[in-house]
């Protein structure tokens, strides 16, 4: 959602082209007409990130025009509306970027910037298959001449990053802490490329909230490794040891407690029992997953309407003064990691290199750590965060970008350009998805039971004010983006249900099936990291229970900055 010189473009959102199995490349146009498809070569094929298509295609003469998007797209960005937070269940506002990092693990192509010879054709296939295997924090290995700088020297563990002091603080601020930042580059003559942050996928730099995650995630495999080598784990399976248990616990978060908390927890537990209908039901053995168009350009960017404009994100920045604005400002690769009035939009802006202590994000205002029983890792209603409701809002800082978030530093794009609404339904049209009504009837000629939304259900209520005109055609035709978040506050009580939940839950359980390891491949597998022990006697770990082991339990480092 939400890049450095040189960059790979296929590790970019603003990707020019997608290779779709069967139909081929489908490149941006500048007309902004529907892609005419591309002939691939053999080689080309190999080489691009794999995307399928579950449903039909649209007829571009049933598609929003231009000024038919842009007329929904500030409708779905209205600054006099106010979005409610999530009601029942209320989703703690990490698992809106906690949902951002899965997204760069789906979506990353491992070898965008490797095409070396000692790459084979199986290497090749499965490092542009989405899989939930973390490879957006491993990249190919320690082993691997390119992707090695990721890791210490010993191999085994991966780099972590130190902030940056601020000149004149009296407190703790002033001082640099290791493992609260991203690794970076730190070297080159401009400070953009010094800033760039050391990991697989830049795009985990994009906003504040999914690097700290990201940096969470370090911190959960240098120390389960660690625990590891003192338990006599022999040094040559050292990483993968480690690797392969935080895959599976990662994957069994994500299926226990991530998704339930986005999707109606009937269509997951279905499709985790009974297995697929529509994403790729029946593979062959040899088969790598692909990536569903629809998933990937429509029901997946549900976290766009969770994203909150502003957060009580530790005690110097409280009662909301960590705005989304501040959390694109203080990265490397949409910001300058130095505050205003220095701009974004200037890349050698600034003096900051590293994160600035006071930006390390209090984790106990991002997730509920009273799930787990750590009543005394609680913090006020107050101070805690909720994530906005799963609906057809999206807070009005999204109409306006930061242009590094979508790699057009240096331009002056039309205004509407920036709005992440307009860019969505945008890039449906490009790839002439189908409309929500036609995914209905898809899938219900497939067996899956799923109700469709009627003429009525896109009457104006408490989500985007529609005007009579785009309400009818929207009745008729709608963008399938609009109809899943439609579903969601229709049907969902704020939870993907219907096309949406359907699509997202078998394309999850797809990418666990299809990854090196697998908790759906080992049916028996049960984790045992977390460090309560009745959670870990019920076979319970949440993303709590991984953050309280990455951080040892300890409220200094999951909050160092104090209360």
């Amino acid at each position: 959602m939400f890049r450095p010189a040189r960059e790979p473009q296929s590790k970019r959102h603003v990707r020019s082209s997608y290779y779709v199995v069967g139909e081929g490349v489908l490149a941006d146009s500048r007309d902004e007409d529907p892609a005419e498809p591309l002939a691939a070569s053999t080689v080309e094929a190999l080489r691009k990130f794999q995307f399928s298509r579950l449903g039909p295609q649209a007829k571009p003469e049933r598609q929003l025009d231009r000024p038919a998007r842009t007329e929904l797209a500030q409708a779905m960005t209205d600054a006099t509306r106010t979005q409610p937070d999530s009601g029942n269940p209320k989703v703690p506002a990490g698992f809106t970027y906690l949902g951002q990092f899965v997204d760069h693990d789906l979506t990353l192509d491992a070898t965008a910037a490797q095409l070396e010879d000692d790459i084979t054709v199986r290497q090749l296939l499965q490092g542009r298959s989405p899989a939930l295997d973390l490879d957006s924090l491993y990249g190919l290995g320690p082993d691997h001449r390119f992707d090695q700088r990721f890791y210490e020297p010993d191999g085994i563990h991966l780099r972590t990053g130190t902030t940056q002091g601020i000149p004149n603080a009296t407190d703790i601020t002033a001082q640099p802490l290791v493992g609260f930042d991203l690794p970076r580059v730190g070297v080159g003559s401009l400070k953009s490329e010094r800033r760039r942050p050391l990991i697989p996928d830049p795009r985990n730099d994009e906003n504040l909230a999914v690097a700290q995650i990201h940096c969470a995630f370090i911190r959960f495999h240098n120390r389960l490794a660690s625990d590891l080598a003192e338990k006599g784990v022999s040094s040559a399976v050292l990483f993968e040891s480690a690797r392969e248990a935080v895959v599976k616990h990662y994957q069994w978060m994500l299926r226990t407690d991530f998704l339930p908390r986005i999707v109606d927890e009937t269509i997951v537990k279905e499709v985790f029992t009974k297995g697929r209908k529509v994403v790729d039901p029946s593979p062959g053995e040899h088969d790598f997953p692909t990536m569903p168009i629809e998933f990937s350009v429509a029901a997946y960017r549900l976290g766009h309407s969770m994203v909150r404009g502003a957060y009580n994100w530790n005690r110097i920045f409280d009662n909301g003064a960590g705005t989304l604005r501040l959390l694109f400002q203080f990265t490397g690769t949409s910001g300058i990691l130095s505050p205003p009035p220095d701009s974004p939009d200037n890349p050698e802006a600034g003096s900051f290199e590293h994160l600035p202590t006071n930006w390390i994000a209090d984790f106990r205002r991002l997730f509920d750590f009273r799930e787990a029983g750590r009543d005394d890792l609680g913090v006020t209603d107050a101070q805690f965060n909720i994530a906005k409701r799963i609906d057809t809002l999206l807070v009005n800082p999204l109409a306006t970008l930061p242009l590094g978030s979508f790699g057009a530093r240096g331009t002056t794009p039309d205004p509407v350009e920036r709005n992440l609404a307009f860019r969505n339904l945008t890039r449906g049209n490009m790839l002439r998805l189908a409309s929500g009504q036609q995914m209905a009837k898809h899938l219900m000629n497939r067996d899956v039971g799923v109700k469709p939304l009627n003429a009525s259900d896109f009457d104006n209520r408490d989500g985007a004010q529609l005007s009579e005109a785009l309400r009818k055609r929207l009745a008729a035709d709608c963008p399938l983006w609009f109809y899943i978040l439609r579903e969601a506050e229709v049907n969902g009580g704020g939870r993907l249900t219907g096309v949406g939940g359907r699509i997202v839950a078998e394309t999850f359980h797809r990418a666990m099936e299809g990854s090196r390891y697998s908790i759906v491949r080992d049916p028996f597998w049960r984790p045992f990291l977390s460090p309560v022990d009745s959670r870990r006697d019920q076979g319970v770990f949440q993303m709590t229970d991984l953050l309280l082991y990455a951080f040892e339990g300890k409220a200094d480092l999951l909050n160092p900055l104090g209360v």
